[in-house]
């Protein structure tokens, strides 16, 4: 796994060993940031369930202003820290080593936005819904922050219905797809 373009182009990435972490293939991983590519500069993004770091890493390497990361697995923190040393990419970083919810606490407390929020959490746990349900009343997305998630491609988001939230698109791939989403009253992607 490698950075795809921009300032750390071409720089090997550290991966976590095991099965609980399922890393973006770069294909995939182009796909998407071709996509976003429009909205990317100068952001502040968030990666949820960060793994090895390389969304929020590839983010930064394509012209995000600064990338937190949450990841409750220290061997995982260990990996994203170690990959923003080899890019040269800490300074714009913030890693958060706790739960996805105990993080998005702790940086509503520091009163920050996101434009992005990318999150790939496990498959078929319905933790999208839980966080989807938590960012809804909060203060870290304003009105036109995307919010990308990376499901299993049977995951169902009928439940966006009832919320303050719109799906504006969908990208399909093989085994998984990733999902746009936005408050109802933000602009299309």
């Amino acid at each position: 796994m490698r950075v795809i373009a921009g300032s750390a182009r071409r720089v090997q990435l550290k991966t976590v060993e095991g099965l609980e972490t399922r890393p973006t293939t770069d294909r995939i991983k182009e796909t998407l940031f071709n996509m976003i590519h429009p909205i990317l500069y100068d952001t502040n993004f968030l990666d949820l369930f960060s793994g090895s770091g390389a969304i929020g890493i590839e983010a930064l390497s394509r012209g995000a202003r600064k990338a937190s990361f949450v990841e409750n697995n220290k061997i995982a923190v260990s990996c994203i820290k170690s990959n923003l040393d080899a890019t040269k990419l800490m300074e714009k970083a913030e890693i958060y080593n706790n739960d996805i919810l105990s993080g998005l606490r702790m940086m509503e407390s520091k009163k920050e936005s996101f434009d992005i929020i990318f999150m790939d959490p496990p498959y078929n746990q319905d933790y999208e819904k839980e966080i989807l349900d938590y960012l809804n009343n909060s203060i870290l997305i304003h009105v036109d922050t995307t919010i990308i998630v990376e499901a299993s491609i049977n995951t169902e988001f009928n439940y966006i219905e009832d919320s303050n939230f719109e799906i504006q698109k969908i990208k399909n791939y093989k085994t998984n797809k990733h999902v746009f989403i936005r408050r109802k009253t933000g602009k299309e992607i």
